[in-house]
């Protein structure tokens, strides 16, 4: 994955630091070009050792649908847990795909994490654009409110030039916490979001995270060496 610079995203991400009551929120959104080159290369070519490019995995339930299964054409029937008979419907997607999304992190939060091991089950695929926008503004108004909605147009308008959001396929990441880089105490939520548009062939990270204000503010009860890898890694 190559890191593609943008004036644009980076005056936004410089807007996406609220300080609240109750927390301290940093949000950023990078964009990539899905080209392999050096260790994407070997991610790939690690990930196809068993199996071909195309051969599908199995993601989670979207974040919308948690509670319900759909009978959209891009579900298959996957095997319950206990092996006997079918589960629930469950997206899928082939390597390639996958390997753009976990070389993504790895670019993005290098060279703190290594992603080369997450598992698909771990994503998401996310079937409503504006559920996604609508998920990603309530979370950022209930928390930031006026500060956010002078922001949430210009960073909408950027989002879609860049990577023309009705085009994509969106993902999300939903590790469990030991491999999530904001799964240390402290941290009261989180998001990320891929937003991949095939034709253009690339990919926009948009992540986020919330620290209580507890864990900033009162040194004795928070390891300092947190706030410091978690700002590192968004500067």
């Amino acid at each position: 994955m190559k890191f593609l610079e943008s004036s644009i995203f980076e005056a936004i991400n410089s807007a996406l630091r609220f300080q609240t009551g109750d927390c301290s929120i940093r949000g950023r959104i990078e964009s990539y070009s899905c080209k392999m080159a050096g260790d994407h290369k070997k991610l790939f070519k690690m990930m196809n050792a068993e199996s071909g490019p195309n051969d599908l995995q199995a993601l989670s339930p979207p974040q919308s649908m948690l509670s319900a299964t759909s009978p959209n054409k891009n579900y298959s029937r996957s095997q319950s847990d206990d092996g006997e008979g079918p589960g629930p419907l469950c997206d899928t997607i082939n390597r390639k795909t996958l390997s753009y999304l976990i070389a993504t992190l790895n670019a993005s939060f290098h060279p703190d994490y290594d992603f080369s091991h997450a598992k698909s089950e771990e994503f998401s695929r996310e079937h409503s654009v504006r559920w996604v926008m609508n998920a990603v503004d309530s979370k950022l108004s209930a928390n930031a409110n006026n500060d956010y909605e002078a922001l949430k147009s210009q960073l909408w308008s950027a989002l879609d030039h860049e990577i023309c959001v009705n085009e994509c396929d969106i993902y999300s990441y939903n590790p469990d916490l030991d491999s999530d880089p904001y799964g240390e105490d402290g941290c009261l939520w989180s998001f990320n979001y891929f937003f991949f548009n095939k034709r253009l062939k690339r990919i926009v990270f948009f992540t986020c995270y919330a620290i209580g204000t507890p864990y900033c503010t009162e040194k004795t009860d928070f390891d300092d060496d947190l706030i410091m890898e978690m700002d590192d890694s968004f500067e």
